[in-house]
């Protein structure tokens, strides 16, 4: 174990990962998205703001590193002082509604500028990072208190992973793990507490348009309009004027630690 560079081997997983789609690390991709993940997240038990609670008191700042549609800025604005959340995608930061205790960024993590606070989250962010030490390095830097850290642990549960399984015979190649992140951070130096989450996973569309162009996306190489949409025909479920894909149960990992001085 201690021969393996978890910072290369992270790198290598994101570098495939991007021969197959850059959905992740592509602003455009979630501006594209934002509505289909706003209507998919709206309603999803939240544990991870379970795993912050112990945390949290009115007295303390948070900023919210790739806040997306403000699914956890919004909720903790409430329970907290002040609330920075950092988006680049502007289609992701159209969802967020304004509250009088949160300022939102327009900005990567790694552009941004902003003054610590006592904790920093970063949930599902770090899939299309290839080069994450200083990423995580800066998320310490800027919080007194803690810092927390979400990743998935088990596969992509999106309709675009199911597809090339049916069409093509692989999912591809795949997205960095928790497991990976939690080995990284202990090369560097941190070790961490941890939390594993078990929750499940829906997509929802308004229509069979936005299906087919939010897989697409992800698909990469090999994309076949019709039998994509026979596929997806066969796997999205009707409910009400909706189309969703049931997407298991998802393993998430929280990483949290107290910064390093």
């Amino acid at each position: 174990m201690e021969e393996i560079d978890w910072a290369q081997g992270w790198k290598r997983v994101v570098e495939d990962r991007a021969t197959l789609a850059a959905g992740h690390a592509d602003h455009g991709y979630w501006d594209r998205r934002a509505s289909s993940y706003a209507r998919s997240t709206q309603t999803r038990v939240d544990e991870f703001l379970q795993v912050l609670e112990p945390y949290l008191s009115l007295r303390k700042t948070l900023i919210d590193v790739g806040a997306g549609t403000g699914r956890h800025a919004v909720p903790l604005a409430a329970r907290l002082e002040w609330v920075t959340a950092v988006e680049p995608s502007e289609g992701m930061r159209s969802h967020i509604p304004p509250r009088n205790n949160m300022t939102v960024i327009a900005s990567t993590w790694e552009d941004a500028e902003v003054a610590p606070a006592d904790l920093v989250i970063c949930s599902h962010v770090l899939y299309g990072v290839a080069d994450p030490e200083p990423f995580l390095d800066k998320l310490q830097k800027a919080a007194r208190d803690r810092v927390f850290v979400m990743l998935r642990e088990s596969d992509l549960p999106h309709p675009a992973a199911e597809l090339r399984r049916r069409i093509l015979g692989s999912t591809g190649p795949r997205l960095p793990r928790f497991s990976e992140l939690f080995m990284l951070l202990v090369q560097m130096g941190i070790a961490p507490d941890v939390a594993f989450l078990r929750y499940p996973i829906t997509t929802r569309y308004a229509d069979m348009h936005e299906a087919l162009t939010d897989c697409r996306a992800l698909f990469g190489e090999g994309w076949d309009g019709d039998a994509g949409r026979a596929v997806l025909e066969q796997i999205l479920q009707r409910d009400g004027d909706e189309l969703v894909f049931d997407g298991g149960i998802a393993l998430s990992g929280v990483a949290h630690w107290t910064p390093q001085s």
